[in-house]
């Protein structure tokens, strides 16, 4: 019953880029080709690994509004420890990882041990990880070249290196939250923390977990985004807390906790992406982009409402 109800779910959320695929496809002429997919898979290949985290942290109920400017930062030590430390690219990319799990496990810590909400918390370390960004770039752009676009260089059948190591993270992630126990114990914190505590849960642990993921997470994104750009700008990643919040609401995860996807969360990027990509094709004003996106976001959202209510009721 619940196979059936999951394929159900991702018959409709790939029905819903079909038609988004047609219509803008009727639109314009130069929409459906090789060449726009294969352009947006490359280009939101760092959107779809914040996603994977993100689904992950709304899962256990939480949210994690820093994830933009600690990827600005994860930028910023990879492109110094390259451009003005000489470091070499494995030592970088180490450094640049650790940053992220650190900023990750700050975020955790400060949650579970005083009880904050995570959007407090996310919303002081926003601040602290862009000023820290702007500090160690001198609130200037570092240009690195072919120093670290070797990371994107790479394609096979027209797809860089990067969206293959996304994709790996949506199937490892997917498999990790419904094929182990782990999963499973996120699940439960997500749905009831106070009930997954008394079954022997550890939600401190599990949170704590969770939000070291998500850091990371974004640590791979702006290896990504680095490479993809030949630079580290402190600007980096604006907005990218929201896109990635959009992307995972729109593909079914709850903002309750409790319910999610990670290949759901593929869908909700691509969905975004190629709405995006289709208005600019189309001629619309940025205004106009934005006025559709953020009403897609909010009808997820009316529709998440009353899953939440229909799921209580049977429940009930």
């Amino acid at each position: 019953m619940k196979f059936r109800r999951l394929i159900a779910e991702y018959l409709g959320m790939a029905l819903v880029l079909v038609l988004l695929c047609a219509y803008f496809g009727a639109k314009s002429e130069n929409f459906l080709t090789v060449g726009t997919f294969t352009t947006l898979a490359n280009q939101f290949a760092d959107a779809l690994i914040l996603a994977v985290g993100m689904t992950l942290v709304l899962i256990i109920a939480g949210i994690d509004l820093s994830v933009g400017s600690v990827l600005a930062l994860c930028g910023a030590v990879l492109g110094v420890c390259l451009k003005d430390w000489g470091w070499p690219l494995p030592a970088a990319i180490g450094a640049c990882l650790a940053t992220g799990l650190a900023c990750g496990a700050i975020n955790g810590a400060v949650t579970v041990t005083w009880g904050i909400p995570s959007f407090v918390v996310t919303l002081g370390m926003m601040e602290i990880a862009r000023g820290a960004a702007y500090w160690m770039t001198n609130s200037s752009t570092v240009y690195i070249g072919s120093d670290v676009e070797v990371v994107a260089d790479a394609t096979l059948f027209g797809f860089t290196a990067p969206f293959y190591v996304a994709i790996a993270l949506v199937i490892v992630g997917q498999v990790i939250l419904t094929g182990t126990a782990y999963g499973r114990h996120l699940l439960a914190v997500g749905a009831n923390t106070e009930a997954a505590r008394l079954s022997g849960l550890n939600p401190r642990w599990l949170k704590l977990s969770v939000f070291m993921a998500i850091g990371l997470m974004a640590a791979v994104a702006a290896i990504v985004y680095t490479a993809r750009l030949g630079s580290a700008d402190p600007n980096a990643g604006a907005g990218y807390e929201l896109q990635a919040i959009a992307a995972v609401v729109i593909g079914g995860t709850s903002l309750m906790g409790g319910r999610g996807s990670v290949v759901s969360s593929f869908f909700g990027v691509f969905i975004i992406a190629v709405l995006a990509y289709g208005l600019s094709q189309i001629g619309a004003e940025e205004y106009t982009k934005r006025l559709i996106t953020g009403s897609v976001v909010v009808v997820a959202v009316i529709l998440d409402y009353y899953r939440h209510r229909l799921s209580t009721a049977r429940g009930a």
